[in-house]
């Protein structure tokens, strides 16, 4: 083995992917329990290695070297083995550093918390410090010397300028959780979430739902990676790469999921949109057949609406965890605000937006059995689609048409 990744739980990790885009080598997930930790560190058996949760400060003690600033953080995510010697470094710093300048969050005269206090919490610590940060406080269960509890957050800080989580809290498969309550910070910013999996936290769609600027933790990841990369091959690489490969990625990994009335021609245009992008199709309601093994219209016969809701609720859950899907959802998924927070995770939700009176109506379809009963959904959900959806995509001329309005608007959501 030469190059690879190093961590406890690896299941979750994009890493190799980035790598094997960024160099010409292979590069291996190396899941390591404490106890054979010691003995993969002490054996040296790697050209080079990245170090994730929990062993950044681990594997610091098997180093014969380390780099200034990996020590004065106290942490370090690079390891490269030269000469029978170990080299340690820390290139969280510079993707994490990246990542703020890109979107313009500036730490300086701010009040920063930084949620955690492992080792990626220490190298996020020492960039909005350098970047001049007026207070930078750290947050964690259990309050010490060196750090405040989420009581006393509550209770004396709810004035911070910026938010940093550190912590795994909200990442795959936890996606439902949060670690801490954004309601409570009326002079907020911007929000910071080092976890990239799922693409959007809860903690990230919360910030943005807030109005204040909200950012995932995959272009640090892209960014630490390519230092990384630079440090392994001894060759310099520009930033401009961080960029594309961040776009290409978030297309790749993002699912397209398609909202709208009942007949708009979701599943159509799904079905074709995802031969076009090399997604695998989803129909949502086709899995709830399969749940409940029986038709949808006679599921609502037998046990209502609400039943129906729930059932619906789980499954799209279950789905927004996966990536690279084209899905298409009932058409009134939207009722419940859970299902668009879950969609939207690893999610650009478009709106197939298509006039009433081309609609179908009928077909088995639950709730629109005539046109003035469809004309009357159409009126009641339509205030819905608009707050849920990302994308508008218009679908009233030839289904071609409609899927190369589809492909445009949804590829134009990646560029910036």
């Amino acid at each position: 083995m030469r190059y690879g990744l190093i961590g406890e739980k690896l299941g979750h990790s994009f890493s190799k992917i980035i790598h094997e885009q960024l160099a010409d080598y292979t590069y291996d997930l190396i899941p390591l329990s404490k106890e054979f930790f010691h003995t993969f560190m002490a054996q040296k058996d790697f050209s080079a290695i990245n170090v994730t949760i929990p062993y950044k400060e681990m594997v610091i003690p098997y180093l014969d070297c380390i780099d200034p600033k990996a020590e004065a953080i106290g942490a370090v995510n690079t390891i490269v083995h030269r000469n029978h010697m170990l080299y340690g470094y820390n290139t969280d710093y510079d993707g994490f550093r990246y990542m703020l300048v890109k979107h313009k969050i500036n730490p300086k005269g701010k009040k920063v918390l930084l949620l955690g206090k492992g080792g990626a919490a220490k190298a996020c610590i020492s960039v909005v410090r350098d970047m001049g940060a007026k207070e930078v406080l750290t947050v964690y269960y259990k309050e010490n010397p060196e750090t405040i509890s989420y009581e006393t957050c509550y209770q004396t800080h709810t004035d911070a300028e910026i938010i940093i989580n550190t912590t795994p809290v909200g990442m795959y498969p936890n996606t439902k959780e949060s670690p801490i309550r954004l309601t409570a910070f009326d002079k907020l910013e911007a929000v910071v979430d080092v976890v990239y999996n799922p693409l959007r936290t809860k903690f990230v769609l919360e910030g943005l739902s807030k109005g204040v600027i909200a950012v995932g933790g995959l272009e640090m990841l892209i960014g630490q990676a390519k230092c990384a990369v630079e440090i392994f091959l001894g060759k310099k690489m520009e930033d401009s790469i961080i960029q594309n490969l961040y776009a290409t990625l978030l297309a790749e990994r993002s699912n397209l999921v398609l909202i709208g009335m009942s007949g708009c021609g979701k599943t159509a245009l799904g079905k074709m949109a995802a031969e076009r992008l090399g997604k695998a199709f989803i129909d949502v309601d086709e899995e709830i057949v399969k749940e409940i093994n029986m038709p949808i219209q006679e599921y609502f016969s037998k046990m209502g609406e609400p039943a129906f809701r729930e059932i619906e609720k789980s499954v799209v859950q279950k789905l927004s965890q996966l990536n690279n899907l084209v899905i298409s959802t009932g058409g009134g998924v939207i009722k419940d605000a859970e299902n668009i927070a879950s969609l939207k995770q690893n999610g650009r939700i478009v709106w197939i937006k298509r006039a009433v009176s081309l609609l179908e109506s009928g077909n088995g379809r639950p709730l629109t059995p005539n046109p003035e009963a469809t004309l009357r959904l159409y009126q009641e959900r339509l205030p819905l689609y608009s707050a849920a959806s990302e994308i508008i995509s218009e679908n009233n001329l030839s289904l071609e048409k409609g899927l190369d309005e589809l492909l445009y608007q949804y590829t134009q959501s990646f560029v910036k």
